[in-house]
């Protein structure tokens, strides 16, 4: 005889709580790290910022993970979290590889301002993952050949296609290697991750080209 068991229901989003919100959970999670950490820097005398990534610097090789954390003054942190809370909702709603790609683009994106960043200089702030964020919506859609999350890298590139110029070395003072090595690791992992969610769509799903 066969028996039919019950199954257990699956994770949902908590009770309450509207699938779009629930997917930004993470966002804001990111985003009240910096703040905390950030109040923690001006608010007592532990001085965090010098936890940053030093360029080639044994001790610096902690900041690949800390430094996004990490902010010059709220000022800095104020045009970090627009940036980053608009396109990470962005990415957070289009495809289900946000944490995948926060990850990959500051451990990436750290490491090559670790190698090829100026000496003798601290880096902080999260504008890598920003700039990391931004590339990989504006590629990912085409990649995987999606319409919906190529037509939001449209948009990104229409909203904030200036980013462009954050990439050159032309403020002193901001770490353009941070800027450019965030958005070539987001540019990667959009590559792979559209390759590999087109290669596994069902074969009847995919578009067919017209005879």
């Amino acid at each position: 005889m066969t028996v039919a068991r019950p199954t257990r229901p699956g994770p949902t989003a908590s009770p309450g709580l509207p699938v779009w919100l629930h997917r930004v959970i993470p966002v804001l999670v990111l985003l009240a790290l910096m703040w905390v950490a950030e109040l923690a820097d001006l608010l007592t005398p532990l001085q965090l910022d010098g936890y940053g990534i030093r360029p080639r610097q044994a001790d610096g090789l902690p900041g690949i993970v800390l430094s996004p954390f990490l902010h010059l003054g709220l000022g800095h942190l104020i045009a970090n979290t627009s940036g980053l809370l608009v396109l990470g909702s962005l990415l957070a709603w289009t495809t289900r590889h946000l944490w995948l790609v926060t990850v990959g683009v500051v451990l990436l994106g750290g490491a090559g301002v670790w190698l090829l960043g100026a000496p003798r200089t601290v880096v902080i702030g999260a504008s890598g993952v920003v700039y990391g964020y931004a590339a990989f919506l504006a590629v990912y859609g085409f990649a995987a050949r999606r319409i919906a999350p190529a037509l939001v890298g449209v948009l990104v590139i229409v909203l904030y296609g200036g980013l462009l110029w954050g990439v050159l070395p032309l403020r002193p003072g901001v770490s353009w290697q941070g800027h450019l090595f965030g958005a070539l690791a987001g540019v990667a992992l959009a590559l792979w991750l559209g390759r590999r969610d087109r290669a596994a769509r069902p074969r009847s799903a995919r578009p067919r080209r017209a005879p």
